[in-house]
């Protein structure tokens, strides 16, 4: 089988075995594309994962072969996440399921760049879905994505109609702003981009040019999808004394934030990283019911092009891309 690993810092396509059940409890699935998200490109670009490493985890895919005591079989078109809390633990039992230890550990096998991957019962079981008959592939690649999303806005435990500033109209900028007006929540996005400001407003959302924001905004919480260093500054300036930052980024200089403001204007700053499976559960359905919308929202390339469609995506020349890999 074909994967795209990694190899002295770029991304090669080579031959691998083909993965096989030997006796296993899960699934075996033809990977019939992936998305390319923007942790995989911090992997790549940071270093932090070695070489030989598969990256890639919002996958679409068929069952080829199957040893499961779910209902799923051969022939099926699935959707699953890559890791699964314990439910259990300390960090589980706080609500920090991403902290978990069996939450880290778990995930699909070698990775979502490659034409053929394992996926165990406990995901078959937990966080995997028959794809809906109404969505494309690439549309419902932004399963995981949009489970993000969801954990943010759960996490940030906001008052209906409260006001949600979204700072970076990216691919998961333009989630997270449906998904907050999806929980009832007033939402206004900015960027520095007029293309991605005019796609949020076309999905009836007010959006601004960072330049041309009103001083009138005065945010319960902004939530940060920037990866930009200057967005730490728009957010404090945006968030009303008393509200909330959401940070759903890193930043390249991770310089963090001026200490005297959070004191003196008692600001709450939170983190947040990946989903539960009740968070993917809500993703599901809000796909499915087509209440965030990311039809036309990626771009497609195969698997050879991996390396490319970083590229692209580094040179904000795409919103998101698509890595087609089996018809």
């Amino acid at each position: 089988m074909k994967v795209a690993q990694i190899e002295n810092n770029n991304i090669v396509v080579k031959e691998r075995e083909d993965e096989v059940l030997d006796g296993r409890k899960g699934a075996l699935v033809k990977v019939l594309g992936c998305g390319l998200c923007g942790s995989d490109i911090v992997k790549l670009k940071q270093h932090i994962s070695k070489d030989g490493t598969v990256l890639g985890h919002e996958i679409v895919a068929q069952i080829i072969d199957i040893n499961s005591d779910t209902g799923f079989k051969t022939g099926d078109t699935i959707i699953t996440s890559h890791h699964i809390p314990c439910g259990k633990c300390e960090y589980c039992k706080n609500g920090n399921v991403s902290m978990c230890r069996h939450f880290k550990e778990t995930n699909i096998k070698p990775g979502g760049f490659s034409e053929i991957v394992f996926v165990s019962e406990e995901h078959l079981k937990n966080v995997a879905y028959i794809k809906p008959y109404n969505l494309s592939d690439d549309e419902a690649a932004f399963y995981e994505p949009l489970g993000c999303c969801i954990r943010a806005v759960k996490r940030a435990n906001l008052n209906q109609n409260s006001t949600a500033l979204v700072i970076g109209l990216g691919s998961i900028g333009i989630l997270m702003a449906q998904a907050l007006k999806a929980f009832g929540m007033n939402v206004i996005g900015c960027d520095l981009i007029s293309s991605r400001v005019e796609l949020l407003r076309s999905y009836g959302i007010e959006a601004f040019i960072v330049n041309e924001l009103c001083e009138s905004i005065n945010a319960d919480c902004v939530f940060m999808t920037s990866g930009s260093d200057k967005a730490l500054s728009t957010a404090l300036k945006y968030v009303r004394d008393g509200g909330k930052i959401l940070v759903f980024s890193s930043t390249p200089q991770n310089t963090g934030y001026a200490n005297n403001e959070i004191y003196y204007r008692e600001l709450t700053v939170l983190g947040s990283y990946s989903p539960s499976p009740a968070d993917l559960k809500d993703s599901f359905e809000l796909l499915k019911n087509r209440e965030v919308k990311v039809k036309g929202l990626s771009t497609e390339y195969n698997l050879e092009q991996l390396q490319k469609a970083i590229n692209d995506t580094l040179e904000n020349k795409i919103l998101k891309a698509y890595i087609k890999i089996n018809s």
